[in-house]
Parts: structure tokens; sequence; C-alpha cells
């Protein structure tokens, strides 16, 4: 291991950078600023670029008042071109990694990180990926680019995983005091990854290897996904039989052994539940088996919004309507509740399922003031009794703590909450209906 790398990562003189400026990326920024390093932050989009160099977050877990101080005091500048990239001595690569249309991983934007680096690359320096992705990506697709330039690994410079394990609107787990898995592509490249993340953040696990590393985030979401679409299909069997599945649950919780209560909801959101277990699902397949409990799981988890508008049209069939030329009223477009984030969330394939439908649709979120609706971009509707009185029926995709669940049951028609966030609300003699 190389003393003089080392060094600097303990005296706080190494130079950081971080590749990716979202909600991965700008946390670790910021955690390494107000720890007393110099980071750049890379991202190609300029908007992000100029917001954070006007000392202003995008991002609903970091204020403004984390960012303007370490722009002002120099510990933290955003560029979108790779200038720069040879003057750090620590990388961490936090890009998306989405699904093709056909459900095969999407690691391009790994590739173009990858490539900056190897214009870049120099003796001593530590790149660490974040980006989920499947077992063997660090070591059998960015090691061997890298040691294209004629540097090896583990003796030239240092390779590391370490998986991401942000929770958008957790307050209470954050960057800095979430554990930290880290596998290397060797020993070297491991301790030295340790060495990195523990000036930052105080737990650090570290793992055999890359790919131990990445299987270990891929497990976390599958073991996330599965139960979640082993609970949506109880929703659906529940109605089936006339039950109430939150009661079910609720009541199956009091176990204190044996048993975690996950919750129903209208289809999987956020970029990692949704996406990351089809990373393994695709890896195993170039193995010839067949991951069946996260097929299934992704199967009936993608197919809730479909199930969201089969209790929508039945429910308005009911009262004697058609969804076509029906006026319903959304409540929440976030893929979950008190943020900002739409990515993958269930609640933009129900309202595009109304409007073909021929439902005349409004949504309302505290947190999202627009969304893109085909080629039309569509506002926040202003919540108010008028509002969910004009409205057949309001549905409720996203449980924001802001909304008051007794007005808005006491003003609409009628209620469809798919996330029984109505549990205690006074109905009266009104009936709310759910998943």
């Amino acid at each position: 291991m190389k003393k003089k790398l080392i060094d600097k990562i303990k005296d706080r003189t190494a130079k950081i950078g971080i590749i990716g400026l979202g909600y991965v990326g700008l946390p670790l920024a910021v955690e390494y600023g107000e720890g007393g390093f110099k980071v750049v932050g890379f991202d190609i989009s300029k908007d992000k670029v100029k917001l954070i160099n006007n000392g202003k977050s995008y991002i609903d877990d970091i204020p403004d008042n984390r960012v303007a101080p370490l722009i002002k005091s120099g510990h933290l500048k955003a560029v979108t071109d790779d200038k720069l990239m040879a003057q750090m001595d620590c990388v961490s690569i936090c890009v998306p990694t989405p699904l093709s249309k056909t459900k095969d991983p999407d690691i391009s934007y790994i590739m173009a990180a990858v490539s900056w680096l190897k214009k870049h690359l120099h003796k001593d320096m530590l790149i660490v990926l974040e980006s989920t992705t499947y077992p063997g990506t660090t070591d059998e697709v960015i090691k061997p680019i890298l040691e294209e330039s004629g540097l090896k690994v583990g003796k030239d410079f240092y390779l590391a995983f370490s998986p991401e394990r942000v929770d958008p609107g957790n307050a209470h787990y954050t960057t800095k005091n979430t554990p930290r898995v880290v596998g290397g592509t060797t020993p070297a490249c491991t301790k030295m990854a340790k060495i990195y993340y523990e000036q930052v953040i105080p737990n650090i696990y570290p793992v055999t290897s890359t790919q131990a590393a990445e299987m270990v985030k891929l497990l976390e979401n599958t073991f996330r996904s599965v139960n979640i679409g082993l609970v949506n299909e109880m929703a659906v069997m529940c109605r089936r039989m006339n039950m109430d599945v939150w009661e079910i649950i609720d009541a199956a919780a009091t176990k204190p052994f044996g048993f975690m209560p996950f919750y129903p909801g209208p289809g999987l959101g956020g970029h990692c539940i949704p996406i990351d277990p089809h990373y393994l699902s695709w890896k195993l397949k170039t193995l010839n088996y067949y991951a069946r409990f996260i097929e299934l799981a992704g199967d009936i988890n993608s197919h809730m919004p479909e199930w969201v508008i089969d209790r929508v049209t039945s429910l308005l069939n009911d009262h004697g309507k058609s969804v076509k030329g029906t006026n319903i009223l959304v409540l929440g477009m976030a893929y979950k509740k008190n943020i900002q984030d739409v990515r993958e969330s269930p609640a933009l394939d129900v309202v595009e399922l109304l409007v073909k439908l021929g439902a005349k649709v409004k949504y309302n979120d505290p947190y999202v003031p627009s969304i893109r609706m085909g080629k039309t971009t569509v506002k926040s509707s202003r919540l108010n009794a008028a509002l969910m009185k004009k409205a057949d029926l309001t549905i409720i995709l996203t449980d924001h703590s802001d909304y008051n669940y007794q007005m808005i049951v006491d003003h609409s028609k009628l209620v469809f909450d798919t996330r029984n966030a109505t549990a205690r609300v006074h109905t009266g003699r009104k009936k709310i209906y759910k998943l």
C-alpha cells in the first residue's frame, strides 16, 4: 500500500472527485466537504452544476445551508467537464444505472465515467464504483479498461466497489451514519477504500471482493422487492375474499419474532427496488439460471398500477359511472411520501392509464410542482375543498404527511386509498375504499 496516499487521505489533503451529483453523489460530496476535504463534483448537467455552484441543492435530504458554506469556503465545486480529473486522488463513481427497454442492464453512464478516468488515471489513485450493477462489473469491465493505461490495479492504483445505501426522505439514516460495505479488487484495494470512507463514515464493513460487495446491494433490494411483491399479491387475494389486508398485516406484526411487516401499494418506485433485482436476474441468465423469485416479484409489482385501474373501474361502475369522462383527482405523484422524487413512480403509470381510458385527471403533490404527461407539462392543482368536491373520485397514491386526510375525506365524493393513509380518519357515513 502506498503510504503517500494513505497520509493524504488521513490528513485531509487528498483531493476527492465525485462523478454524478444526484441523490447519491451530492450527499457524499457534502460529507467529504464537511469533513475537511476539497471536493470536485463532476456532472454532465449544466443546470445541476450551476445550482450547486450558487450554493443551492436540488436534493430533498441536503438543504441549501449545507451546500452554500462549502461552496464559499472552497471545499466543494461542481464542473461539467473532466479537466480537473487528473488532480483527483480519490474518485467515487455515483452515476445512474437504469434498465434498457428489454430490462437489460444499462451501464453506459458507468462506461462514460470510466472513459473520463482512463484519460486521467495516475499512480496512487483510488477509484470506487458506487452505482448499483451486476456482480463482476468492477473487475470484469472497469479493471481491464483502466489497465490499458499500463498501470496495474493493486500496485499502481486502487479499485473497489462500495454500494450506495441512500434512502431519500429518511431523516434518521443518512450517508454518514449508514454502515458502508467495501470490497476491493485486491486486499490492498479493500484496505485503501476502507481508509477512504472511514474518514467521514464511522462504520465500515469490508468484504472479500468487489463481486461480494456488488451482490450485497442486489440482495438488499431483492429482499425488499420480493417481500413487497408478496404483500401486493396478498392485497389482491384479500380483496377477493373481502378482507382488509392492512388489518391482516397489522395483526401479523404483533408477532415479536419471525415476521417483518411490509406494506402494499400502487406499485414500486424509486431508482433501486424496481430496477436492481433485474441486474441480478440478467446476470444469472448468462449462467443459465432463471431467478424465479425475482421474476415473479417483478411481475406482480409491475402490474399493480393496472390493479389500481381495475379497482377504480369497478368502484366507479358500482356508483353508476364509467372512467371515461369522469373527473379524477390524484393525490401524490412522488414514489413515496415526503420527497420530490418521481423516478419510476407508479403514480405516473396510474395517471397515464387513466388518461388513456378517457378520464379527466388533475393531480396535487406539495413536493412535485409539475409532471410530464406525454408531450405536455401539467402543473399541480391547488388542493382545496372546491377541487375535491368537483372530482368524482379522489385517489391517494402517495401518503404525504402534509395532507390533511380528514379534510380530504370530508370534501371528496369518493376516496380510493392505496396507502392506508386514512386509517385514523373519522369517516362518518362515508366509506373509504382501499387497495
